[in-house]
This record gives C-alpha cells, structure tokens and sequence, in this order.
C-alpha cells in the first residue's frame, strides 16, 4: 500500500493584536466572554461558531455542534477578572499542536486596552498560520462592538 507523506516540521506562531475599547475594563472582560460564547462568534466569512465558554479555572472552551459532537479548542488555565483570561488546548487546531491564548485588559484613560496574545506549536500549516491573523482581529473588534452594545444598554 502506498504512503503519502506530507512535511511535518514543526513551526511556531506567535500573534499578538491590541485593541483600545472606551469601555470600562469589567464591560470589556464581559464582552471577551460573551464573544467567546454562542451569541458571539462568527466566522470572519459569516457563518456561526456555536462556541461555550466555562469561565472557571479548568472550564472548557469548545465548539458545540449539538448531539453530543464539536470541537475542543481549549481549557481556562487562568481567570482573574476582570484583567486576565488565558487558554490552553489546541484551539481550531486539527492537528498535533499546542495553543496559549492570552486576553490581558488594562484600564487606560477613557477605556481599556485588550491585548491579545497567541502562541502555538506544532504541525501548522502555512495558510492557518496567516489566517489567524484575520480570525483574531476579526474577534477583537466583535468584542468592541459588544462593550459598546453593553454601553448603550447602560444608558
């Protein structure tokens, strides 16, 4: 039987995006986990991304396709509201490799800064790699867009 092999060197990513959001810091932490829940993340091309989020030391972050079926992509390795969350797993990875996700908020004048930082290992493809980038921008600014939503709710 024939063998196909595909290159399976190991690359590393690192992304890091930040994001100023004039929103109180406990809004904008909020706002992180409800994008990371089911009423917020999309597919930066439309299409939902059931997700949960069990905000507790140890709490898992997968997709949920319902029926018992989805997608790890990681557990809470830390949570300090409402300045820090960190995952660890292998995210949107199908692959053998390993993901850090950090999300540290600092209160800034009129607002907070949300730092995003991922960092992996692994088998990555290339086109992963790049696209990422899209993906985790596309996240920040739909966190935005929800603590200026919970703003107006205040109001």
């Amino acid at each position: 039987m024939p063998v196909t092999t595909i290159d399976e060197s190991i690359h590393s990513l690192n992304v890091v995006k930040e994001i100023e959001i004039a929103a109180p810091v406990d809004v904008v932490f909020e706002s992180v986990l409800e994008e990371m829940g089911p009423s917020g993340g999309k597919n930066p091309d439309g299409p939902p991304m059931p997700m949960v989020i069990e905000a507790w030391p140890g709490g898992r972050w997968y997709r949920d396709l319902g029926n018992k079926a989805g997608h790890l992509w990681g557990h809470v390795q830390v949570i300090k509201p409402p300045m820090l969350l960190e995952i660890c797993g292998p995210m949107f990875m199908s692959y053998p490799a390993i993901s850090h996700l950090q999300y540290r908020l600092t209160a800034i004048p009129n607002g907070t800064k949300l730092v995003l930082t991922h960092r992996a290992i692994g088998q990555i493809p290339d086109e992963h790699a790049k696209g990422v980038h899209m993906g985790w921008a596309h996240a920040l600014e739909t966190v935005k867009k929800i603590a200026q939503r919970r703003l107006s709710a205040r109001k």
